[in-house]
């Protein structure tokens, strides 16, 4: 992770930092780090497809993949994490 400390002017800016890492980045380095390996022990992989606008567009590959209630499942446990450590996402869209 990158950060950037100058010279600061807004009390805003002053309390932190800027992190300058791409979104997708963050996205994808939060799902490998805190949902991936757990999915990985079913047989499920996570393709980050898109980040935009506050959405994650995923794509989920193998066992939970194929069931609609899974993928709801997985999505909202998805949701979950990526909030906590990714607030810029508001939610997860699962992609066929």
């Amino acid at each position: 992770m990158w950060c950037v400390c100058a010279a600061l002017d807004t009390p805003d800016e002053i309390a932190g930092t800027i992190d300058m890492t791409p979104l997708v980045q963050r996205v994808t380095d939060a799902l490998s780090v805190h949902v991936g390996p757990a999915l990985e022990m079913d047989g499920t992989l996570l393709e980050v497809l898109d980040v935009a606008d506050g959405v994650a567009r995923i794509r989920l590959n193998g066992v939970c993949g194929n069931c609609p209630s899974s993928i709801m499942l997985v999505v909202n446990g998805i949701e979950e994490e990526l909030r906590k450590h990714v607030p810029e996402i508001a939610y997860v869209e699962a992609v066929p």
